[in-house]
């Protein structure tokens, strides 16, 4: 068996699927592009294996200062954290800060560290909570359909500027052109088969009834609903067996991720 492992195998492996070459397959080569089209997105969209964890390092530029957001890579899906941009404790420039000052009398109280370790430890902790609590999170914003990262506040604070660099954990999608075993995923061969085989019955709904020579009597209307059942069925295994954990998805507004 022929292993898909391109577009245009897995197109012969769904039609053989099919019956091809045996049964003639009334789809449109440009509809059957659209339905693997359809498939790989939908795949894309919500089976755990499409994306893969990774980190975005950028250096801020002066256009991004001026815009106000990152202009990021439509392969990623959505961002899942966004790493604090600044620490009081290793920035010069917050060093006549008001929360530079804060910490620092809090710090100047901790300073009878004599060489134990269990309280150098909770010094550390106690340091981290304290930053945490001053500079906190970046209040960011992802709007995928327009591949940018809002970041607010901190730009028009003069937080961030031009040459400093932001770290954000983000999930991209894994591209079946440089990773082909995507084109043998079971779920993207069964799913695509599935959709190639309702634009077929699609197609012959039209000509229901019409007999052709031979006696053969045209079905669409089968052919569809069975694959309307046979994709209805996949996506319910997907949501089951495949799709990312609902809390991946906590903030997700349509197309933007808050946090």
């Amino acid at each position: 068996m022929a292993v898909p492992n391109s577009r245009a195998t897995l197109i012969n492996y769904c039609k053989r699927r099919l019956g091809d070459p045996v049964i003639e397959i009334n789809v449109d080569e440009d509809q059957v592009e659209d339905r693997v089209d359809e498939a790989l997105q939908y795949y894309q969209e919500y089976h755990s294996d499409a994306t893969v964890r990774t980190y975005l390092k950028h250096q801020i530029t002066a256009t991004d200062v001026s815009n106000e957001y990152i202009s990021v890579s439509s392969d990623i899906l959505f961002v899942s954290k966004m790493f604090p941009l600044t620490s009081s404790f290793n920035n010069s420039r917050n060093f006549f800060d008001i929360k530079y000052q804060m910490m620092l009398n809090d710090i100047a109280d901790l300073m009878n560290f004599a060489g134990d370790l269990a309280y150098f430890e909770q010094m550390q902790q106690y340091l981290s909570l304290l930053d945490m609590k001053l500079n906190g999170h970046p209040q960011v914003q992802f709007s995928r359909r327009q591949n940018r990262l809002y970041i607010f506040g901190d730009f028009a604070d003069g937080d961030i500027k031009e040459g400093d660099y932001i770290v954000a954990e983000v999930y991209s999608i894994v591209d079946p052109s440089t990773h082909t075993s995507v084109f043998n995923d079971m779920f993207v061969k069964e799913y695509t088969t599935a959709l190639i085989k309702q634009q077929w019955g699609t197609n012959l709904i039209k000509f229901e009834g019409m007999q052709l020579p031979g006696g053969v009597v045209l079905n669409g209307r089968q052919i569809y609903d069975d694959a309307t059942g046979e994709i209805e069925r996949l996506r319910e295994n997907l949501r089951l067996e495949q799709e990312l954990p609902p809390d991946f998805f906590v903030g997700w507004h349509g197309n933007k991720f808050i946090f």
